[in-house]
């Protein structure tokens, strides 16, 4: 896809029944896969508004009237991000989830702390960092059978999720670059620690979760499945080159991340009247014959 024809899609949220019969352990009867993408839901609300407030911390100073319409759209997909995961989240705390705590406990380190113990520019370092690490996951998601085993709506409500990532996972970094003028060692620093502090508030989640779900033999739930996450051929270590390109002084998030299965989605989603059950199961569909061929 060149540079003239990506675009960003203000899509409205779709509806995918997340009220219905979705069972507990939505990703194949497996407690820590199901919990490890609840808990990341769980966070999407309060995330999506911090990130949208630092984007918009530079909004004025914008001059690039391309750059200020994808500001917008950005804010509009963010915003129906966290539309949908908080009705997703609305069954987790109907399963017993301290949803309202944790949020709580959220805003006051994302507002309480970050944006009062850091400058603007380093919150926005954040927000693209964070839109870095979304957008990886979200190609990586797409290339391969990682959904195979999950519940048709959830799959999809994470293909929409991941998609809009991909289309605006630029749109932070330019305005961290091009308007707050941000350079490589905050940019850096602020990758650092994005790092660390998201992989933790979630396995703190997950920690949450599986005692209100009382998982027996916890201790070989963590094992089995950290080895899933992080083993050889584990699903971090497959994106491990993508993480590391940040790290270039040279980076640019549209420098790298195969198109052709977000591409497919996309052409999918459009052709059938916004339907994103379908337009995943496309994707996997796809995802299949090629692991064959």
């Amino acid at each position: 896809m060149s540079e003239h024809e990506r675009r960003i899609v203000p899509r409205q949220g779709p509806d995918l029944d997340l009220d219905g019969d979705i069972p507990k352990y939505w990703f194949g009867g497996d407690a820590f896969k199901t919990r490890f993408f609840d808990a990341m839901s769980l966070l999407f609300p309060e995330g999506e508004k911090f990130f949208i407030t630092c984007v918009r911390d530079f909004r004025d100073q914008i001059d690039d009237p391309e750059l200020a319409a994808q500001v917008k759209d950005f804010t509009y997909q963010e915003g129906q991000h966290g539309m949908v995961h908080t009705r997703f989240n609305n069954r987790l705390k109907a399963q017993g989830i301290a949803v309202d705590e944790i949020l709580e406990n959220q805003k006051r380190i994302m507002f309480g702390t970050f944006r009062k113990r850091f400058s603007r520019r380093f919150t926005l370092a954040q927000t693209a960092a964070a839109e870095h690490l979304t957008a990886m996951m979200a190609h990586g998601f797409f290339n391969g059978e990682l959904f195979a085993d999950a519940d048709p709506r959830i799959r999809a409500m994470y293909a929409w999720h991941a998609v809009e990532e991909i289309e605006h996972k630029a749109v932070a970094f330019d305005v961290y670059k091009r308007v707050a003028k941000g350079g490589y060692g905050t940019r850096i620093a602020a990758m650092m620690m994005t790092s660390f502090t998201f992989p933790f508030h979630v396995f703190l989640i997950m920690r949450h979760m599986f005692a209100v779900d009382g998982v027996e033999n916890r201790g070989r739930v963590w094992r089995k499945g950290l080895w899933w996450l992080y083993g050889p051929g584990g699903l971090y270590p497959r994106l491990m080159r993508s993480y590391l390109t940040y790290y270039k002084p040279g980076f640019h998030p549209w420098q790298h991340g195969d198109l052709s299965v977000y591409e497919l989605w996309n052409d999918s989603f459009e052709r059938n009247g916004g339907d994103a059950i379908g337009a995943a199961d496309a994707v996997m569909a796809a995802t299949r014959e090629r692991a064959a061929a």
